[in-house]
Parts: C-alpha cells; sequence; structure tokens
C-alpha cells in the first residue's frame, strides 16, 4: 500500500507525476560547460576541445545548449538564467566555468574553479549554490601555463595552489532560488567579501533566450524588452515558450544585447550589428557603455550591480521570473515569505528522509543529494541534423558522415537528463547513470525510473539493441547494469512509498530482453559463453587497451565480461520471478531461460568440464582475462584487479516462500539439477531441498573464501576509504610477453601516469565508489544465504573475524569515512587543501570526487561528480556512522 503523503515537497512530486503539474518546468538544466563537447564539434577529425574552446565561448553562439554558473531553465533550454561577475580586475567576465582541456591538462581535462551544490529539493522549489571568485585577478594563464609544465608523475596545479587563496581573498557568491509556484522564481543572490581588504564586485544576473533561429528558418526569434515604466521588469517573449516577467530590484543600467556570435573577434568577418554575444564583456571590461546606449530590447538581458564591498561586507540582489500575470516586486513581503516556507519545507523533507542526529554524516549526505539533484541537465543532440548539418550554414566536413557515431543515425535526444559531472563529463553516461538512479530513487523514485525507461526508448537504444553508451562514442560498451539499476529502483520505491510498481518492470523488461540479445550476439566470440566487451569502463585496468587491437592477433575471454553477464542473467531472472507473481506464465517461462544461460556462463568462467579455457587460477586464487591466440594459445593476464572481483557481483538468493509461489519454476530448477547432475556437468547449485533457500552464485564458496582474503588484505585491496582498483601486490610491477613484446603495469593508488583513455581516470589503484557499493550489496546477499556459517578476517591478518554482513558493514564505513571529519577536523577527500580545516568558511563544504586515493582516499578525477560518487547517500542511508 502506498504510504500517505503529508510534507508539502512530496506533494509537489504527487502532483507533478500524477495531476500534471509543472513544478519540474524550471530547474538546474543548465549546463556548466557547452564548449568543448562532441555535440558543438563540426570538425573534420572530431577534434572536439580545438574546434569550440573556452576562449570561443562567451562569443560564440552555441548550436545545441547553453551554458552558465548556478544557472537554470527550462526543460527545452529556451530560456535561461545565471550569474555573471566581475572583480574589476579580469580581463574577461566570469560568466562560465574554466578549466583545462585534455590535452592542457597534465591529467586530462578538469575544472579550476571552487564551487559547491549546498542543497537542492528533487523539484527545485528550494536550491541553493555557491561559487567562490577571487578579488584579485582570476590566474588563468598561471593555470594553464604550471599545468602545461608538469609531468603526469606531478600532481594537477590547482586553483587554491594558485595565489588569490592564500589569505582569503576572494568573495562567496551564493545563489538561491525559491519557487513560489509552479512558474513564479524568487531569485536571490548574496555576495561576501571574505578578504580583509575592501574589493569590488560587479554582478550582471543574465536572462537569455538560446538561439535556435540561427540555425533553422521556421524557429521565430523570441525577444526581451523592459516592460514596466520605472524600468525595473523585463518581458520576455518566446514563440511556444510565451511570455515571462523578469523584475529585478533597481540597478546602476540596464544591458541589452543578441545572443548572436562575434565573427569579427573569432573569424575576422565583418559583424552586421555590434549587438554580439560577448557586448556585456566590452561595455563592463573597457567601460564602454555607449554603443549599448539606446539599444532597449534583444536576446540577451542583464541589470548591473556595481558594489564596493568592505571586509566581510555582504549585500544582496533579489529578482523575480513569473509567467503571464502581473510583474511581481522581488521587494515584497512574498519574496521573504516563498523563500521561509521553501527552506523550512527543504529541512521537512531531508528531516523525513535521513537517518541519525550525527550532524557531520546528515550534511555529507544532504550536500550528495544536492550534487545530485543539481547535476540534472538539459542534453540535445540530433545525429542526422549534427552530420548532415543546418539550413543556412556551411555544411559540415564529408569526413563526419564516415566518422564518429555515423552508424547512430535514429539518435535523437532532447531530454533532461542526470549527468555525471555538468562540467567534467557534461554529457549523459550510460553506466553512470544507471548507479545516479539508486540515490535519486531515495528523493525522487519517479525521476529515477523515466530515467531508466528513457535510456531503453527508440529515440535512444540503437535498433540492433544496444544503449549508446556516450557521446564520445555511442558505440563503445559499458558493463550492462541497466538491469541491475532497475531492480535497485523497484526496490527502493517499494520499501519506501510503499509502491508495488510491477508496471515499471514490465516496461523496462521487454526492452532489456534486446539489450541481453545484444550482447549474447555481439560479444561471445565464439559462443562459448565467455564474453569479450573492450574497456567496459575501466579504461586503464588492462596491460593493454582492451578496446583497442589485441596484441598477437588474438582476442580477449574477460573475466568481468562474462561476470557483468552473469549478474545481467540473474538480475533479469529476479525481474522475471517478481512480474511471474500475478501468474503470468510467460515470466515464469523466460525465468527458466535465464536460470540456464547463468549456468551455462558459470560454467564457462569456472573452468569445470573438458575443453575449457576458464577464467579461474587455482594457485593463486583469482580470475583473469584470458588472451585467447589464433594458434590456440591461452594466456592468463595475472593482473591482480577488480577485473576478477567482478565475480562477486552475480549472485542471488530465491528464498523458499518465492519458490513455494511459483511452483512450476521450481519443477524446473529440480529436473535441470537432476539432468545436469547425470551427465556430470557443472551445476551452480550445491543444495536444492524443499524447504530452504536456493543461493544462484557465480563463484562457488571455496572460492568466494580466497577472494575475500584477497578483499579485506590491507597489503592487497582494503585501504583506508575501500577496495582499490588495483591490488597493491602490484606495487612490483606485473609485466607479460606477447610475441616478443613485453605489456605491463603497476600498482597507481592516484592520478594515472599514462595517456590511456586521455589520462583523466584511473583503475590502477584507486578507489571507485560504484564497484565498491557492488561489492558490499554482494556480501550482503552472501551472508543473508550463508549467516554466521561464513565469516571474513577483516583485516586479514588481524584475527577480528565476522560475518559478512559486518564486513560490508566495515567497508560502507570506510568509504562514508572518506567525506567525514576525522579527529583533526580534516575529511580525507580534501587531501592536503589546508583551507578545508582552517577556513571557517570552507570547513562543511564536501566535494564528491570521480575517484579516491588508494591510500590517503584523497579525492582525484572530476570535482563534481556527485553522480554515482552520490552513492554514499544511500550508504549512510542504510549504515549511518556507528
Amino acid at each position: 500500500m502506498e504510504k500517505p503523503i503529508q510534507n508539502p515537497e512530496k506533494l509537489r512530486l504527487q502532483e507533478t507525476y500524477s495531476q500534471g503539474k509543472k513544478w519540474l518546468k524550471w530547474g538546474p538544466y543548465l549546463s556548466e560547460r557547452q564548449w568543448g563537447t562532441v555535440r558543438e564539434d563540426y570538425s573534420p577529425n572530431g577534434t572536439a576541445w580545438d574546434y569550440f574552446p573556452h576562449d570561443h565561448a562567451r562569443s560564440r553562439t552555441y548550436r545545441w545548449g547553453e551554458d552558465g554558473i548556478a544557472g537554470i531553465s527550462d526543460q527545452r533550454c529556451n530560456l535561461c538564467f545565471a550569474v555573471s561577475l566581475w572583480n574589476g580586475k579580469d580581463p574577461i567576465l566570469k560568466e562560465r566555468l574554466f578549466g583545462l582541456t585534455g590535452p592542457e591538462g597534465n591529467h586530462g581535462e578538469d575544472v579550476k574553479e571552487l564551487y559547491y551544490y549546498l542543497d537542492s529539493t528533487p523539484t527545485h522549489s528550494y536550491m541553493k549554490h555557491l561559487y567562490k571568485y577571487p578579488t584579485d585577478a582570476f590566474p588563468y594563464d598561471d593555470l594553464v601555463r604550471t599545468n602545461a609544465h608538469r609531468s603526469k608523475h606531478e600532481l594537477e596545479y590547482e586553483l587554491l595552489d594558485a595565489a588569490p587563496f592564500d589569505s582569503s581573498r576572494y568573495f562567496d557568491v551564493f545563489t538561491e532560488y525559491a519557487k513560489a509556484d509552479e512558474e513564479d522564481i524568487c531569485i536571490r543572490i548574496s555576495v561576501i567579501n571574505r578578504s580583509e581588504e575592501a574589493a569590488p564586485i560587479t554582478i550582471l544576473p543574465t536572462l537569455w533566450f538560446r538561439n535556435r533561429w540561427s540555425f533553422d528558418p521556421k524557429e521565430q526569434k523570441p525577444n526581451i524588452r523592459i516592460e514596466e515604466e520605472n524600468g525595473l521588469t523585463a518581458m520576455a517573449v518566446h514563440p511556444t515558450l510565451g511570455k515571462y516577467h523578469f523584475s529585478f530590484q533597481p540597478a546602476a543600467r540596464a544591458l541589452f544585447t543578441e545572443n548572436e556570435t562575434n565573427a569579427e573577434r573569432l573569424f575576422g568577418t565583418p559583424n552586421t550589428s555590434p549587438f554580439v554575444k560577448d557586448a556585456f564583456h566590452r561595455a563592463v571590461i573597457q567601460d564602454d557603455f555607449d554603443f549599448l546606449a539606446g539599444k532597449e530590447e534583444g536576446t540577451k538581458f542583464a541589470p548591473l550591480y556595481q558594489f564596493q564591498l568592505m571586509a566581510g561586507e555582504k549585500v544582496e540582489i533579489r529578482l523575480r521570473l513569473t509567467q503571464n500575470g502581473q510583474p511581481i516586486n522581488p521587494l515584497s513581503t512574498s519574496f521573504e515569505e516563498a523563500f521561509e516556507n521553501r527552506i523550512a519545507e527543504a529541512n521537512a523533507f531531508y528531516s523525513e528522509l535521513q537517518k541519525g542526529d550525527d550532524e557531520d554524516t546528515r550534511n555529507i549526505q544532504r550536500q550528495a543529494f544536492a550534487g545530485m539533484l543539481w547535476s540534472k541537465q538539459y542534453f540535445h543532440i540530433d545525429i542526422p541534423r549534427w552530420l548532415e548539418g543546418d539550413p543556412g550554414q556551411t555544411p559540415p566536413p564529408a569526413e563526419r558522415k564516415r566518422g564518429r557515431n555515423s552508424s547512430w543515425m535514429h539518435l535523437n535526444n532532447e531530454d533532461v537528463v542526470s549527468m555525471p559531472d555538468k562540467w567534467e563529463y557534461p554529457w549523459y553516461a550510460a553506466w553512470d547513470l544507471a548507479f545516479h538512479c539508486v540515490p535519486l530513487a531515495m528523493a525522487d523514485a519517479e525521476f529515477a525510473k523515466n530515467q531508466l525507461i528513457l535510456f531503453l526508448r527508440e529515440w535512444y537504444m540503437h535498433p540492433n539493441g544496444q544503449i549508446p553508451a556516450y557521446e564520445w562514442a555511442f558505440a563503445d560498451v559499458n558493463p550492462p547494469v541497466h538491469a541491475w539499476a532497475c531492480l535497485q529502483v523497484y526496490k527502493i520505491d517499494k520499501a519506501r512509498n510503499g509502491k508495488d510498481d510491477k508496471s515499471f518492470l514490465k516496461r523496462v523488461f521487454q526492452k532489456l530482453l534486446l539489450n541481453f540479445t545484444w550482447w549474447v550476439n555481439r560479444k561471445d566470440h565464439k559462443g562459448n559463453n565467455v564474453f569479450e566487451g573492450g574497456f567496459l569502463g575501466l579504461d586503464n585496468i588492462g596491460v593493454f587497451d582492451r578496446s583497442g587491437f589485441i596484441p598477437g592477433g588474438g582476442y580477449l575471454e574477460q573475466a568481468d565480461g562474462t561476470a557483468w553477464m552473469a549478474m545481467y542473467c540473474l538480475n533479469m531472472l529476479e525481474m522475471a520471478l517478481i512480474l511471474a507473481e500475478d501468474g503470468e506464465e510467460a515470466y515464469e517461462d523466460v525465468a527458466t531461460k535465464f536460470f540456464e544461460h547463468f549456468v551455462y556462463i558459470s560454467e564457462s568462467l569456472n573452468r569445470i568440464g573438458q575443453g575449457w579455457t576458464g577464467s579461474w587460477d587455482e594457485r593463486d586464487g583469482f580470475f583473469y582475462d584470458i588472451l585467447a591466440l589464433p594458434n590456440d594459445q591461452y594466456i592468463p593476464l595475472r593482473v591482480r584487479s577488480l577485473v576478477g572481483l567482478t565475480t562477486l557481483f552475480a549472485v542471488l538468493v530465491l528464498d523458499e516462500e518465492r519458490l513455494k509461489r511459483l511452483p512450476d519454476f521450481h519443477e524446473r530448477l529440480k529436473w535441470f539439477q537432476k539432468y545436469r547432475t547425470e551427465n556430470q556437468q557443472y551445476l551452480v547449485i550445491d543444495n536444492l531441498h524443499e524447504g530452504k533457500d536456493l543461493l544462484l552464485s557465480l563463484v562457488p564458496q571455496p572460492r568466494l573464501e580466497r577472494l575475500l582474503e584477497a578483499l579485506f588484505d590491507e597489503g592487497e585491496f582494503l585501504g583506508k576509504g575501500g577496495v582499490r582498483s588495483l591490488s597493491k601486490f602490484h606495487h612490483t610491477p606485473y609485466v607479460v610477453q606477447i610475441e616478443g613484446q613485453p605489456f605491463g603495469l603497476a600498482y597507481e593508488p592516484g592520478e594515472s601516469t599514462t595517456g590511456l583513455f586521455g589520462g583523466n581516470s584511473n583503475w590502477r589503484g584507486p578507489i571507485w565508489m560504484p564497484m565498491n557499493y557492488l561489492i558490499l550489496r554482494a556480501l550482503e546477499t552472501y551472508h543473508s544465504y550463508y549467516g554466521d556459517s561464513c565469516k571474513v578476517e577483516v583485516p586479514r591478518g588481524s584475527g577480528n573475524w565476522v560475518t559478512l554482513q559486518d564486513a560490508a558493514a566495515e567497508l560502507s564505513k570506510r568509504l562514508i569515512s572518506i567525506f567525514r571529519k576525522d579527529e583533526s577536523g580534516q575529511r580525507p577527500v580534501h587531501g592536503d587543501a589546508s583551507i578545508y580545516h582552517t577556513d571557517p568558511n570552507f570547513k562543511e563544504l564536501v566535494l564528491f570526487y570521480e575517484y579516491f586515493h588508494g591510500e590517503t582516499a584523497r579525492g582525484v578525477g572530476a570535482s563534481h561528480q556527485t553522480g554515482w560518487t552520490g552513492l554514499v547517500a544511500e550508504l549512510i542511508d542504510g549504515f549511518g556512522w556507528k
């Protein structure tokens, strides 16, 4: 039975999904980096970073989206709002976040800014963002130059390493949104001078229309103009979005221009008008406002505020965006009431959602949810249009029609999607999104379900059944975790909301069958239930690029590819059994199919039976990839990594009550067991007895125990902050000779020292949250079957023997401890950045990095990948801090 709703935020969610209310029409859907993306790249050979660099972004119109700081937009990114700033010293306005491109960074692309997602409700009825802006000149050149001189063996040079933050010479810029109604958005910008000296600040709260009219002759150009006689309201009119009033408090100036490319600056060709995209830069930086005089309408608008803030002084700017009706004064009492009410309701929502009373842990979890919700982004690309070009525009180079993503002609995406990181990865990644949906389901289960359904729709999924990976290469192969995510979201929704949404499972099940079939047909080279798959999202984990040419001309039988498919079988099996509980025999039939397929995969991986080349190495007690060469030579690649540990993920317990409810399936299991026993074939089921639970596991118990010895060995996988991606055993480099050529790797707990896959991620030692999450959930499942009969020493050599449930709890605590303050008040995630310990305006701020140092748990990689690292919110819910 669904639970009754009393919380106002939950009521808004219900109104959105059940009554068609538009609480989600406006949200943080504006990207934080549209430049340097594949969808804006029209180069012959796919050089996205070079084709549209940061230097062009202020002057050049985007084709497929927009970007900004702390911004919002409608769901179709037609009308956008964001904050622009100038400290009186920079050569450009701070309109968007700055960072290094892939080729510029010594460890790949990296944002060089300080910003934090502080709060958000699921409907974005309240949101809060913090941006830290230097009072001194922003060190653009210093960041580029210093990183260029650093090698891959050195740390990245960050903004905190530069001069402006040495003496707390910065502004805190808080941007808050409170929805008084679905289409009535109150905006509050608060700027505080944190330095010890007075400093100037110019603020331009900017409203603009995305330029569609330059690329589509059918698009009518929208317009913004001053409406009120007192000059404090701009009216924005769009042919499909309608009319909006943008009210603002008295300003020094009201600036208008057009969202049009400055061709003169970029390409040396004359502009038809001086009113171009970067006009505000010229006006403010050069103090040249004359050329804008008389410009009283346009497609880009900003009231301009200029202040000289004393040390510690705060200034507040209020604005309001409303649809139709009459404009509302942002200085009215209703503005304050909207913020007071929405903040109180946000607190009530999270008070109900969160457990425990540890303030630090609650703060971590709430910021994790904030990051997840702020990371929703409008994503748009139409592959046929992108390849062919737009009417009236210069035709794209012919090479593109045979290049990147040219085989995905069906793909046409225009949706709000959960992004991994809206600056470093401002494009969806299918397997990342699967993990995003787990913590998202705690806050907004319907959004999580809709995201998972979306990627199975015909305008995403390839006709052959493949799910698109990401815009850099939609055809890349990521681990098949979509079915797993669908199950987790279904279970979370049922447990938290009392909703047994089998209709959701039915919707995804049929499409997942197509995807499963694609895997079986395309990634099983010899038809022996041993799977390939390429890098499978683990970038540089192999001794060579697993997605590229395989040395020796062979192919790679991947332990992880095979394990992922075994897990996929069990996910589909469990889903089919859930659906069969309502008496639908068709699902019971297909459950048997997935059970049998799981047995075949298990047999292949474990090398049971003659002629198999399984992955298990009895001497080492580990699963390895096998290199199959054309001369029927098989070489195990003895790398102790997550590749071998993924075999733990494929585990399912079928309780006796479920088996009783499905007697036909139960009978087929018994027949299958009898048949394979009589034929001396491998049988995953060790014990199938009446009245007993049934364990389906890819790893037999003796091998499970050996894997767990390595897993909980601090000299191998177990680190301060969780399970490492590569065993510390490989401090001594591993090298294998393949046809006389050496290939190898070594344990690297932090940044990658290779350029493989761009060099901005590393799977050779660091700790990755999603893989740890899968490990601990598998341990819980094993415990539900074995109970006290199976224990593990944690850590190895300590004499502390615990159940697998307690081992999972210990792993969870280590993962949560990455973000918690230690005894000295420092958070391991922030490494040696002392400002997070010494500056009171940094102490409670938390960043959710892409991965973490295998020794110190310092954050590494993308700094705002709340995406899958946001799983910590669900861990906190499950274990808390004991």
